[in-house]
Order: C-alpha cells, then sequence, then structure tokens
C-alpha cells in the first residue's frame, strides 16, 4: 500500500489494538466477523467503491456500512470497519486488503492471550514447507475446479486435532479465499504479521542437520543483535546445504553454509 491507503491501514491497526485490548471483546470472533466483511466487499465491487469513494462524506459511509452490516456483525466489527471506510484510500482494493490482514490480527491476538502464538507461528512455517514439498497438495488445495467445502475438508483431515484452531482458520480462511494470491505468498504474509505481532523478525534458517538448543539460542542472539530486534527463527533442514546454515530475513540472505562456500571457490578458479 501506499500513501494515503498506508495510513489509514495504520489507523485502523491501532483502533484494532485498542478493542482486542478489552477482555470483553472476543478477538477470535472479530476475527470471524472482519473475514466475513471482506468477503463480502470482495464480491461487491460497487459497494467497496462507493466506501472508499473521496468525493463522498466520510461519515455517509460510515452509516451506510453501518445499515448493511448491522445485525450481521457484533458491535466491534461494525464500529471497526465504520472507523475503517471513514479512512482515505488510495485504491478501493485496498480497503479489503487492510480488512483481511486485520482479521488476520484479531487472529493472532486471540492466540497470543491464549499463550498459542508460538505454536501458531511454527505450525504456519511447518504447513508451508509441506506444500512446498508436495506438489499434489498443492494441487489439490489451488484447484480452481475443487468446491471451498471440499478444500475445507481436506484441510480439516490435515490439520484438525493436530494444529491450533487458530492456524486451520487462517489457512482455510486462505485456501478458500485466496483472492489472486498465491498459497506460498499468501502463507508467508501470515508468518510475517504472526511475527510482527510479537514484534519479531522472522529468520528462516536452513542447516544440512537440526540446530542444537545452543546453537539456535547463540543464533537468535546474533540475529538481533545484527537487526536491532528479536528473531523468531523458523528452521528448515536441508541436506543439500552440506555444513553451516543459511538464514534469510525478509529479502535479504546471509549465506553461511558450506555449498555456497564450494560453489563461490569454483567460480573464482573458474575466473
Amino acid at each position: 500500500m501506499n500513501g494515503a491507503s498506508r495510513e489509514a491501514l495504520a489507523a485502523a491497526r491501532e483502533r484494532l489494538d485498542a478493542l482486542t485490548d478489552s477482555t470483553s471483546v472476543d478477538a477470535a470472533q472479530l476475527a470471524d466477523e472482519l473475514a466475513a466483511v471482506t468477503a463480502l466487499l470482495h464480491r461487491e465491487v460497487s459497494l467497496r467503491r462507493v466506501l472508499t469513494d473521496p468525493a463522498q462524506a466520510a461519515d455517509a459511509k460510515a452509516e451506510l456500512a453501518g445499515r448493511i452490516l448491522g445485525g450481521q456483525v457484533g458491535g466491534p466489527a461494525a464500529d471497526l470497519v465504520a472507523g475503517t471506510v471513514r479512512s482515505r484510500w488510495s485504491q478501493s482494493r485496498d480497503l479489503v486488503d487492510a480488512l483481511e490482514e486485520l482479521a488476520a490480527m484479531a487472529d493472532f491476538t486471540a492466540a497470543q492471550k491464549t499463550g498459542a502464538l508460538d505454536d501458531v507461528e511454527d505450525e504456519l512455517f511447518r504447513f508451508s514447507r509441506i506444500v512446498a514439498s508436495d506438489t499434489g497438495l498443492r494441487s489439490a488445495l489451488t484447484d480452481r475446479s475443487a468446491s471451498t467445502s471440499a478444500k475445507s475438508e481436506l484441510l480439516h483431515s490435515l490439520l484438525g486435532g493436530r494444529a491450533k484452531a487458530t492456524t486451520e482458520r487462517l489457512v482455510t480462511r486462505l485456501v478458500t479465499a485466496p483472492r489472486g494470491r498465491s498459497l506460498e505468498a499468501g502463507l508467508e504474509s501470515l508468518s510475517k504479521l504472526a511475527a510482527e505481532r510479537r514484534e519479531r523478525t522472522v529468520a528462516v534458517v536452513t542447516s544440512a542437520v537440526p540446530l542444537s538448543d545452543t546453537q539456535k539460542r547463540r543464533l537468535g542472539a546474533a540475529l538481533a543483535k545484527l537487526y536491532g530486534r528479536q528473531m523468531h527463527l523458523n528452521l528448515d533442514v536441508d541436506p543439500e546445504v552440506l555444513g553451516g546454515v543459511q538464514v534469510r530475513v525478509g529479502d535479504e540472505i546471509i549465506n553461511g553454509s558450506l555449498a555456497d562456500r564450494l560453489d563461490d571457490a569454483a567460480r573464482r578458479m573458474a575466473s
């Protein structure tokens, strides 16, 4: 997002934090209701254009949203959406993207309140690795001809009872309503939002063999010192790394693997 939309999203996230800080607000229910509003505005293009039309008065847009959502969602969700449509958005799609992000953040808040956020982070990462390595599963989950109920049932058979309820909800929502994104991109986005909820940065660490607890602590401390904030390590094992580790933080890759050093040596010899 750029310009006005970025500012509008920041304001919406502050309102979400204020809402979910209250013990009277069910963050999981709020997440489900925001996801429902996201689906509605994704389908109804003309409606979202009206709600983001800069020529319309902010109060008029909020009132319209209230009339449409009245009785369909709870008070907290209705108030949050009303405040969100009062803001100025650069593109109508940005409003839908923002509501989808708010829904995910509400789910992460619910997980954090029950002490399950670490597990959800790890489960999202592990599921992303399973999808990356199983082309049959990926095809089944991204098949446009398959019904949403079939995909939901497949995910429940994979995750039900094995993963946190929050993880299953988030993945099911992503698979059944991808909104033009790839499954991999959606899972990566969810992982980043989960880390952000805990004010941490995600580092994807690939090593030839599993790291010991001591190695993980040392690597986490070194990365935290390098980036100036706490790091969450998503650990992956790839025998082709040969030795050492490879670390990816966002778009930055820190290569410390033996394989990379051998490739570099070969390139130098060839030149």
